[in-house]
C-alpha cells in the first residue's frame, strides 16, 4: 500500500513549521535569552520539530496539523471566555473541550533530537567557488574513510569499526544543513558513546565546514544521478561569473535576471549552439579556453569563474573528460531541473533530474 499523498497545505504547513522554528531561535537570539554558535543564533533546546520525518509521513502531518489547528480554536475560545462576560462559561467550556480531544500523536513520533546549530545555513551562496573549494578540503579530509566518489568505500573504510554512509543515497536529504554543519565540526558518536567519526572543528573554519558541504550537495546529485538517474536532493544554479562576447564579467544573478538558463558544456574546438529565445544559454569551457567570439546568433556568453567546467561535471555526475557537449536546465527561482547527456536531440521526461518519485528532502530545502 502507498503512503497517503501530500497535498499543497501539508508542504506549506511543513514550511511554515521550519520557518517558525528558524523565526523563533532568531527573536531568542535578539532579545538576548539565547547565545551564539559559531556566528549565528543557536538553538537553545535538544529536541525540534521532525521535519524529516513528517515529510515523510503525510497522515502523521495531518494529524499533527489538525491538532495544532485545535490547540489554537482552543486558545481563541479561552481568550474569549476572559474578555466576554456573556459567553464566559459557555466559552471556557468549549475551550477545555477542544483542548482535551485535539488529536496530539505521541511526542516521539514529531520530535527529534536537535543540536545548538539546527537551524543554521551558510552565510555564504551555494557557488562554484565554494563547491571546488570544498572538493580540495574533502579530498583532503574525508576521502580516506568516505571515497573520492562519496560511496564510503575510502581505503579506510574497512579499518573503522562502523563502514562510512554513502552520499550517493538520501542521506543528506534527511539532514538540516545545520545539524551536517555540526556533525563535521563535532564528529558523531555511536550509541556506547564511542566516536564513529572525529570532528573538524580544530581543522575547518566554519566557512571551510559549509565549503564542504556545498561540495557534499554536488558530489551527492552526481552520485545519485549515476545510480538512480535523479537527485536525491534538489541543488541550486551556482553563482559565477559570467562574461558576454568582449564585455567585462558579472556576477550570473544579475545576467540571468529571473530567466530560465540552459547550460552548455562547450567541447574544446566546439561550435557554440544557436541562441534560443525559451532560455538565456551559458557556456562552459574546460580549462582556460576563451569564450567563443560573437558570431550571429549564436550564444556567446561564458562562465568565467575558474573550474566552473569542474563543478558543473561533478552536480550532472558526468566525468570531466567526458562532459563536453552535457546540458542543463534551470528555472526561473534558480534550481538545476534537468540534464540531457552528448548526443541527445531533444528534452523529455527522462532527462529531469528533480523527479515525485525521488527522495524526498527536508522542507529547509526551499530556502536553499
Amino acid at each position: 500500500m502507498s503512503a497517503p499523498p501530500f497535498s499543497d497545505w501539508a508542504l506549506l504547513f511543513l514550511q511554515m513549521l521550519y520557518r517558525a522554528q528558524v523565526a523563533f531561535a532568531r527573536v531568542l537570539h535578539a532579545a538576548g535569552l539565547t547565545g551564539d554558535a559559531d556566528g549565528q543564533a543557536a538553538w537553545p533546546w535538544a529536541q525540534r520539530i521532525a521535519l524529516e520525518t513528517l515529510r515523510i509521513d503525510a497522515a502523521l502531518t495531518r494529524q499533527l496539523a489538525f491538532a495544532g489547528a485545535a490547540t489554537a480554536l482552543a486558545v481563541a475560545l479561552g481568550c474569549i471566555a476572559i474578555a466576554l462576560r456573556k459567553w464566559r462559561a459557555a466559552s471556557a467550556f468549549a475551550a477545555l473541550a477542544v483542548a482535551w480531544f485535539a488529536p496530539w500523536p505521541p511526542a516521539s513520533l514529531w520530535l527529534a533530537p536537535a543540536v545548538p546549530t539546527s537551524f543554521q545555513r551558510n552565510p555564504a551562496p551555494f557557488s562554484v567557488a565554494n563547491v571546488m573549494r570544498g572538493q580540495h578540503l574533502y579530498a583532503e579530509h574525508c576521502a580516506a574513510c568516505h571515497g573520492a566518489d562519496g560511496r564510503g568505500e575510502g581505503p579506510l573504510a574497512a579499518t573503522l569499526a562502523h563502514w562510512p554512509p554513502t552520499f550517493a543515497g538520501a542521506l543528506l536529504a534527511r539532514r538540516l544543513d545545520g545539524e551536517l554543519y555540526w556533525r563535521v565540526r563535532h564528529g558523531t558518536h555511536d550509541a556506547r558513546g564511542a566516536a564513529s567519526m572525529p570532528g573538524f572543528a580544530a581543522t575547518l573554519d566554519p566557512a571551510a565546514t559549509w565549503a564542504v558541504l556545498d561540495y557534499l550537495k554536488a558530489l551527492s546529485a552526481g552520485s545519485g544521478a549515476q545510480a538512480e538517474g535523479a537527485w536525491p536532493v534538489p541543488v541550486p544554479l551556482p553563482a559565477l561569473d559570467v562574461r558576454c562576447g568582449a564585455a567585462a564579467p558579472q556576477p550570473l544573478a544579475r545576467w540571468r535576471e529571473g530567466q530560465r538558463v540552459r547550460i552548455v558544456a562547450l567541447a574544446p574546438a566546439g561550435t557554440p549552439p544557436p541562441e534560443d529565445p525559451r532560455w538565456q544559454t551559458l557556456l562552459v569551457t574546460a580549462g582556460d579556453t576563451p569564450a567563443p567570439p560573437p558570431t550571429g546568433m549564436r550564444a556567446n556568453c561564458v562562465a568565467s569563474t575558474p573550474d566552473a567546467w569542474q563543478a558543473f561535471a561533478t552536480i550532472a555526475g558526468v566525468s570531466p573528460d567526458a562532459f563536453g557537449g552535457t546540458q542543463l536546465l534551470a528555472d526561473r527561482r534558480g534550481w538545476l531541473r534537468a540534464r540531457a547527456l552528448p548526443g541527445s536531440t531533444g528534452w523529455s521526461a527522462s532527462d529531469l533530474l528533480c523527479r515525485a518519485d525521488a527522495p524526498a528532502r527536508a522542507p529547509a530545502a526551499a530556502a536553499n
